[in-house]
């Protein structure tokens, strides 16, 4: 690739993350619904017909922005995981974090805000359309587990880890106890995974 292609590539990249950053901005501010691609392209100063262009769809567009709220949260998981020498420290740590930011996260309060109800809620990309999510997650406690105790088996630990992190979206989209409580009892989940970790059973063919 030519230092043109090159420049060209990242610039465009450049005005698709502004794309994004302006679709949450407004998110935050008015709840999903509302957010029009026309006032999106305004705050980014393009055209409505260049957010069209880049992502097609408002619906493409929640998806795009799911993705980078996303990747926030994963790193901040990683992070928090991997500043702890005693793996149940960790657990509760990262899982702390993860509730606590969504707690007080103005997107994740504006997305079920809008999903209360709204025609074209974004909640569901964080839910129940939002593979991305668990595999993002998964993939970074999993990763994790391996690190610390390399001899489990790897189907074990990926089953452990994606059900920890349903776990946790769970009590995100509908929290049970405070954010303390949640975190004391998933970690001691995690860990009970982790200690003694179940192989899923293979599915049946029909």
């Amino acid at each position: 690739m030519d230092t043109t292609s090159r420049y060209r590539d990242a610039a465009r990249q450049r005005m698709r993350d502004a794309i994004v950053d302006a679709a949450r901005e407004l998110t935050v501010a008015r709840g999903w619904d509302a957010v029009r691609m026309a006032d999106v392209a305004a705050r980014v100063g393009v055209s409505r017909q260049t957010v069209y262009n880049e992502f097609g769809s408002k619906a493409a567009l929640a998806g795009a922005l799911a993705e980078a709220e996303t990747e926030r949260f994963v790193a901040g998981v990683r992070e928090a995981l991997y500043a702890h020498d005693d793996m149940r420290d960790a657990a509760y740590a990262a899982i702390f974090q993860v509730l606590d930011q969504a707690a007080d996260n103005p997107l994740i309060k504006a997305i079920v805000t809008s999903a209360r109800g709204g025609a074209d809620p974004l909640l569901p990309y964080l839910t129940t359309r939002a593979e991305h999510v668990l595999v993002a997650a998964a993939a970074v406690l999993q990763q994790w587990v391996a690190d610390r105790i390399p001899d489990l088996p790897a189907d074990a630990v990926a089953f452990g880890a994606e059900s920890i992190i349903r776990l946790v979206v769970s009590h995100i989209v509908m929290p049970l106890a405070p954010v303390d409580q949640t975190a004391n009892a998933l970690a001691d989940l995690a860990i009970r995974f982790i200690a003694d970790p179940v192989t899923p059973a293979p599915r049946e063919r029909h």
